[in-house]
């Protein structure tokens, strides 16, 4: 009996690790394929919306701003497959429904003036979220090579959240 307790005691101890680390990622923090699929799907929205708002848009602000997510969302797609090759994890290769449905569709139906409203805002909020996540990322991947690219990718993510600030200020308080 002693032997018993002995060893369900030892059990108990040498789980508590296990114990910890899944009730860490239940409070937000994720794995580093969970990272690699949000920062895909991010990639690949901000791209597509990047082409739509040429088409959408009646501002060439909105517009310069779409080439420039397009742009820099393509290249940091193919840094995020290159880490994700290296850590051996899967970077999502199309954009699923939920993204398509919540992120695409309701700008796809705007034109002119209430696109550019739309996209500006939806700019913000998506830019403002991926943020803190990318800084979460950059301090808690498991993966080096995730780490890196997350650190990385934070800058442009920054500099991408102020032009979105500036398309939202009226035209006279532009810079």
């Amino acid at each position: 009996m002693k032997g018993l307790f002995c060893a369900v005691c030892c059990l108990s101890v040498a789980s508590l690790p296990s114990l910890a680390q899944s009730r860490h990622r239940a409070k937000g923090a994720m794995t580093d394929q969970q990272f690699v699929d949000m920062a895909g799907q991010t990639d690949m929205v901000e791209a597509n919306l990047g082409e739509l708002s040429q088409t959408a848009s009646s501002s060439q602000q909105v517009k310069d701003f779409g080439q420039t997510l397009r742009t820099e969302h393509t290249a940091d797609y193919q840094q995020l497959q290159t880490a994700a090759q290296q850590a051996s994890l899967t970077v999502p290769t199309a954009i699923d429904s939920a993204h398509y449905r919540t992120l695409i569709a309701p700008l796809a139906r705007l034109k002119g003036a209430a696109f550019d409203r739309r996209f500006a805002r939806e700019m913000v909020t998506g830019h403002t979220k991926a943020i803190a996540v990318y800084k979460k990322e950059a301090d808690d991947a498991q993966n080096a090579s995730i780490k890196t690219y997350a650190q990385a990718a934070e800058p442009v993510l920054e500099k991408h959240l102020a032009a979105a600030k500036d398309l939202e200020k009226p035209k006279a308080a532009r810079k």
